[in-house]
């Protein structure tokens, strides 16, 4: 669904006027759709069958609203720390069904984990194998596993978002997997539940994905002619979305991927989708503050910055921006810049936008993934609110910080 559409020439979330919402709650404010979540959520879950568990990359988008939402609808999670397990937890989230990923689990995170009866760890490393095995141990445990193996497969993204090849620090390399299996197998508080791989975000071509739900076969192939069962694979996700013009793959041509690559092996099957289920549900709302005349370029100075809104600084991504009230007029070419003392503060570079004016409201599209969460408070900028469209109304679900909770945590020296 497209939860954001123009209505009578004014952009809409569902069936409320976007500048309704900043009139409520100001600028600038991150808006998601409740229904578009649901819809991306199901349309995975359905097409990829009773026989997998479709976890949420708490990663990608951690308000609690956004995963009660997804709790609601029977959703697991993968998470990559303790903190995120805890907001599962309060969103409502079950335990059973969350995967705990990431390379640097604490002893306490692990901890938590095990206390908490989360579905698996995702081992990246034989030394936090260990680890999990003496703390499962303190606890008088059996600590569910799977190692998460590096199939040193090239998944054609950033380089950045990019996490299953040999160089990158993510999992165990596939050439040593089974050796790191064996002594699991051998340790007393583990329990051998699956493998997992994954190789990177926003992929376009599913092919990458094939090559290592196929290398994944193989090594349970290994592992089975040694007595070593598992019960799950965990492909990961990294499923893309489109930003301007691409052109990403379907929840049915996922689907038809994985049922094709893995046949008719009984194991379940486990995925770890973020972006794809809510990066199109959400968008950044900004007010214009000024309109700047360069030597070769315009600039419109809006209230929402790279603090905000990291990615196009980061990654030098592409964020669609639209105007509220629709225009057929005369288009000028802008870089859309934000407020911050670094020349790499923008949102959008060389955008061609309908002739705008200083006090007029924009939408950043697709801003749901890896918005909110990669915020700061750089230049001592309070994060901004956080708001869920559900139908004709909405919900503050996060509300804008002050200066005070900046500086709630901080201490005067003596005098």
């Amino acid at each position: 669904m497209n939860a954001f559409s123009y209505r009578q020439g004014v952009l809409h979330a569902e069936g409320i006027p976007l500048s309704a919402i900043a009139e409520a709650v100001g600028t600038p404010v991150y808006v998601y759709s409740r229904a578009a979540i649901v819809e991306r959520y199901r349309a995975f879950a359905d097409a990829l069958g009773p026989n997998a568990l479709v976890c949420f990359a708490v990663k990608a988008n951690s308000n609690l609203a956004v995963l009660q939402v997804l709790a609601v609808q029977g959703a697991g999670f993968d998470i990559v720390s303790g903190g995120e397990l805890a907001r599962v937890l309060r969103a409502g989230g079950d335990p059973g069904k969350v995967v705990f990923s990431g390379v640097g689990k604490s002893d306490a995170e692990i901890r938590a984990a095990l206390e908490a009866g989360i579905f698996c760890f995702n081992v990246e490393s034989e030394a936090e194998l260990l680890r999990i095995d003496a703390i499962a141990g303190q606890l008088g445990k059996i600590a569910p596993i799977a190692l998460r193996v590096n199939p040193d497969v090239d998944p054609k993204t950033h380089p950045y978002i990019s996490t299953g090849l040999s160089e990158n620090k993510f999992g165990i390399p596939i050439a040593v997997a089974a050796d790191v299996y064996r002594r699991a197998a051998r340790l007393p508080h583990i329990g051998i539940r699956g493998i997992a791989c994954h190789i990177g975000s926003q992929l376009l071509d599913l092919s990458p994905i094939r090559d290592a739900a196929q290398r994944l076969l193989l090594l349970n192939q290994t592992l089975a002619g040694e007595g070593i069962e598992v019960q799950h694979l965990d492909l990961g996700g990294g499923v893309g979305i489109r930003y301007r013009d691409e052109v990403p793959p379907s929840p049915e041509d996922y689907a038809g991927m994985v049922h094709a690559a893995l046949g008719d092996m009984p194991h379940a099957r486990v995925f770890e989708l973020g972006r794809a289920l809510v990066g199109n549900a959400g968008l950044l709302l900004t007010r214009i503050e000024y309109l700047k005349q360069g030597e070769d370029r315009h600039f419109c100075v809006v209230d929402a910055a790279m603090n905000d809104l990291m990615r196009p600084t980061l990654y030098d991504a592409y964020h669609d921006i639209l105007p509220l009230r629709q225009s057929d007029g005369e288009q000028r070419q802008y870089d859309v810049v934000g407020p911050i003392c670094e020349s790499g503060d923008f949102l959008a570079k060389g955008r061609r936008l309908p002739e705008l004016a200083e006090g007029e409201l924009l939408a950043v599209m697709s801003a749901g993934a890896y918005g909110f969460v990669m915020s700061s408070n750089y230049n001592t900028r309070p994060r901004v609110p956080e708001v869920m469209v559900d139908g004709e109304q909405f919900h503050v679900v996060r509300r804008r910080e002050t200066l005070e909770d900046l500086f709630g945590p901080e201490e005067m020296l003596p005098r």
